[in-house]
This record gives C-alpha cells, structure tokens and sequence, in this order.
C-alpha cells in the first residue's frame, strides 16, 4: 500500500462522510426553508449507515490490500448500529451474520432470491475507487466483489462498479477529463443495466442546468434503487468536479434518497484534492469512528 493510495482514499472518505452527514439534516422538516436559501443547518451533523459502511471498506483495504469479501462481511456485521438509518433488510442480516449466519446465504436470499438492488453497495464505495485512482478496471472489478456481500441483484453491483469507477477516474493524478468524458469511461466499464442506460441520459443531459428536470428523468433515490440512484449522483458530480459546495446543493435541492445521493457525489469529487469540501463542513461533521484508520 502506498500512503498516496490511503490518503485519496481517506479523503474521499471524509468527503462522502461531510456529504451524507450534512444530507441526512435535510429529512429533518424544520430544515427544508434551509435548503432552499443554500444555508446549513445549526450544530453538528451526524453520519448515518453510508459512512460507517464506507469506513469498513476502507478498513478492510487497509488490512488486506484489496477486498476480502469474508473481512468486509464481518466488520459490517461488527460494526453494525442499528440507530444508524440502514434498511430493515440489511438490518437483519447483519445481525444474523454476528450470530454466526453465512453472508453468501444471506445476501443471495433477500427479496425472494433476487438479492437486493438497492443503493447500498453505490453509496460506500467510493474510497474504493480513490484507492485504485487512475487504475477503474481494477476499481470496478473490487467494486464488484465488494458489492455481493449484501446486495447480489445485477443492477445493484452495476451501481457499485459505476461509483468506484467515477471516483477512481475522479482520483487520477493524470486527470479525469471533462465530464462528458468521465461518463463516458465509466459507461464503458459499466455492464448492460439499467444503471448503464440511466448513466447514458445522465451523459446526455450534461448540458441541463436545471437539477429537478435531470433528477425527474433520471430518478434521484426516492425508490432507493441502484438505477434510479447512480446516474444522478453521477451527473451531478460530473457537473460540478472540484466544486464540492456546489455539487453539494446542486445534489441536495431535488430531494430524494439526500443522504446517500451527496454521499456518493461527495466521495467522487473528494478523491481529488481539488475536491474536498470546504473545512468549515468537515469541522461540524461527526468524526469517523474510532475503528477507522487514519494513518496508512
């Protein structure tokens, strides 16, 4: 592991973490006047299940150097709290691999055997695509692995693969090109999906201005889908690379899933140094848990 690889993937951590913290205030209804005025609410904002999930792929990285699917499924299950915002299905499973249940088992058994395509395996992943910046074969290929230790539908682990790759192209020292040829790249390491076609509009849509006419074609989370998740957020970091404040509201004012949405945004853009959000929101987010390196 090199300490370049640790630290873009740290700062993309901490980004997803200021996005999904800073997000999740905006389920609260005395904010909502908030978000339309572009004002941040009073206090700290606590993280929910997409950072702490997000700190355990990178945990594991670091332990192992790459994903070891048995790893990630146990510091999951470990480091599981309940209060955090996960989903009933997700809640249960863990719990049931802590008690000794095989995540294989599990995960391929959710929702009548079809496994899940939810957003969860997209919106942690994105420090994994920071670790291998420059390299989103090799990102989408972890991203996949990662992906099937809770979440098995095909669109679910496309969604996954799609982040890793936009954050790790995002990352790379080289550059990532412009928008229209991010999208571009992570399309083509995108398998056929629904996720795929979805990142096809969001790359013909680069030009719309208006956020809430994107995010009514494309979908921005409220059914909590992999396809009707990704190719928003990924339009939107596309839109706006190395201006997280921006990418943050852009992201935040169509509603939706807000949390997992500036989650993902937020750990695309912070995987370049030009992307971190500012100190101010990184100072009123809760730190990441203790369990969670800081140093590589």
């Amino acid at each position: 592991m090199t300490d370049d690889r640790f630290q873009r993937a740290l700062r993309s951590l901490r980004g997803l973490a200021v996005g999904d913290a800073l997000g999740s205030q905006f389920f609260v209804p005395v904010n909502y006047p908030l978000l339309g005025r572009r004002e941040l609410p009073p206090g700290s904002w606590q993280w929910t299940d997409d950072t702490e999930m997000a700190g355990s792929v990178l945990a594991v990285l670091v332990a192992h150097g790459r994903i070891d699917q048995d790893a990630l499924a146990r510091s999951f299950a470990e480091h599981h709290d309940f209060d955090r915002g996960y989903g009933p299905a997700v809640n249960r499973m863990l719990r049931l691999i802590r008690q000794g249940g095989d995540w294989r088992e599990l995960a391929a058994g959710l929702f009548q055997g079809q496994g899940s395509w939810g957003n969860g395996a997209a919106m942690r992943i994105a420090p994994l695509g920071a670790w291998y910046a420059g390299d989103p074969e090799q990102a989408t290929h972890q991203a996949e692995i990662s992906a099937y230790t809770t979440h098995q539908h095909r669109e679910a682990v496309a969604g996954a693969m799609a982040v890793a790759a936009a954050a790790s192209l995002a990352g790379d020292p080289a550059g990532a090109g412009g928008p229209e040829a991010l999208l571009d790249r992570v399309i083509s390491l995108v398998p056929r999906s629904a996720v795929q076609a979805g990142l096809r509009r969001a790359r013909d849509m680069l030009d719309y201005a208006d956020a809430g006419t994107v995010a009514a074609v494309l979908g921005c989370g409220r059914r909590t889908s992999a396809h009707d998740t990704v190719p928003f957020a990924l339009w939107a970091a596309a839109r706006h690379l190395g201006a997280f404040e921006e990418a943050f509201w852009t992201t935040a004012q169509v509603g939706g899933d807000v949390d997992t949405n500036c989650a993902i945004v937020g750990g695309v853009l912070a995987a370049a140094g030009a992307g971190a959000p500012p100190g101010e929101w990184q100072g009123r987010t809760e730190p990441l848990p203790d369990w969670v390196p800081t140093s590589g």
